[in-house]
């Protein structure tokens, strides 16, 4: 099956490449180190123990942070490779990680051809391989086996759907998994499936994500963004996806008695769309700013809908907002993390589809931190409910504080799980 599925990645490999091409125009990350996504990476250098941590994209990137800190910190004389698929994966690792300057690298992941993932290992020669949430490569694992690199994933998580799409994929998938030295699951439902696809040692640790620290300097961007938008009632509409911005603009527009001078919040999830969403806020006839573009003058007051064009910012735009919706739950997505909200004492709303966060989500609704609402027109009604009864946000607020309080110290736990791996 490894041997289809590498001759599969062979032939599919130049309209991978063309396709990689053709994002770049729309978003150029996708044009650059092309030699890192084949298994070139220049000179070698001096050797270094090396502790390798994959976080594919931008959640993941961010979901890394107290781990990679934690890291550090144990382990002084070591360097961090961090490494991604998506280029704005990789832009959040050099916003989140400059501070630690020479002691972490970046670079793409090669393609799972077997071959180029052989000649990263052989080229950074890492001690561990430490994979965040649902990463899992076949032909990466192993190869790892192979070099005896033992293989972590961690704040792993499976929903019932993946399972059932990783299971067609018959010993293709759960070689892989039983060739996975640890598992640090999230959730005992995520262990209970991931043990399923035939991993032999699974610990469920909770989730990594409670443990992250919001920036000094996050929360100072977001005073100042409020600062410029006063003191109207806002509402965020956070990592909101494709199909998600049309529903909630024509709810927005449509409410019966919407607050005359609340504002909209609206923060696309991919970069790529920021143009696009732009452009469907217009055809609506709704006032727009972007926050790209935002001067001193601040938002005006007859602007009904503000645009979070900006990478790296989302705990600023909680900040700033008074009550937060997270995206990807209106549609069948599967949800995004609604941690960052309450971390920073927000009440939160999510559509009815969160699979992939199914536990944060319904602890942060029975801790009286979140509401679910059916759709874009129960969001506009709720949110009009919450924005206009003060009291009510800070209760929630206060809920959220307590429920992303109560979980933290994930982090400690798996780091103690990892320690005896990495020598």
């Amino acid at each position: 099956m490894r041997a289809l599925y590498s001759l599969m990645w062979w032939l599919a490999l130049p309209l991978v490449l063309a396709r990689l091409w053709w994002r770049g125009r729309r978003e150029a990350g996708y044009r650059a180190h092309w030699g890192e996504r084949l298994g070139f990476y220049g000179p070698r250098g001096a050797g270094m123990h090396t502790i390798w941590v994959h976080a594919v994209s931008v959640g993941e990137t961010r979901a890394a942070e107290p781990l990679i800190d934690a890291l550090m910190l144990a382990w002084p004389d070591s360097r961090i490779l961090l490494t991604h698929m998506t280029p704005t994966g990789r832009a959040a690792g050099e916003q989140l990680f400059s501070r630690h300057g020479a002691r972490l690298v970046q670079a793409y992941l090669p393609y799972d051809t077997g071959f180029m993932t052989h000649r990263f290992l052989v080229h950074f020669a890492p001690r561990i391989c430490i994979l965040m949430e649902t990463e899992v490569w076949p032909n990466l694992v192993a190869a790892c086996a192979a070099r005896a690199v033992p293989v972590a994933l961690v704040n792993a998580r499976l929903s019932q759907r993946s399972l059932r799409r990783g299971q067609r994929f018959g010993t293709l998938m759960t070689d892989a998994a039983r060739a996975i030295t640890l598992v640090v699951a999230q959730t005992e439902a995520d262990a209970q499936r991931v043990r399923q696809l035939g991993a032999p040692r699974v610990a469920v640790t909770g989730s990594i994500k409670f443990d992250v620290l919001v920036p000094p300097a996050a929360l100072a961007t977001g005073a100042w963004l409020r600062a410029q938008i006063g003191p109207r009632p806002v509402l965020l509409c956070a990592s909101t996806r494709e199909g998600e911005e049309a529903l909630i603009l024509d709810a927005f527009g449509a409410m019966p008695a919407r607050p005359p001078d609340m504002l909209l919040l609206l923060v696309p999830r991919h970069p790529q769309r920021f143009d696009e969403v732009a452009a469907m806020v217009r055809s609506r006839g709704f006032a727009l700013q972007r926050r790209a573009t935002l001067g001193e003058a601040g938002v005006a007051n007859d602007t009904e809908v503000l645009l979070g064009d900006s990478m790296g910012e989302m705990f600023a735009y909680y900040a700033a907002c008074d009550s937060a919706f997270v995206g990807g739950s209106l549609l069948p997505l599967g949800g995004q993390n609604l941690i960052e909200a309450c971390a920073l004492g927000k009440p939160v709303l999510v559509g009815p589809h969160t699979f992939n966060f199914a536990l944060a989500t319904a602890g942060a609704i029975d801790a009286g931190a979140a509401l679910c609402v059916a759709d874009a027109t129960q969001l506009m009604a709720q949110s009009a409910v919450l924005l206009g009864d003060a009291a009510a946000c800070v209760a929630m607020g206060r809920h959220a504080l307590a429920f992303a309080g109560a979980h933290k110290g994930a982090t400690a736990r798996t780091l103690e799980l990892l320690r005896p791996l990495i020598y």
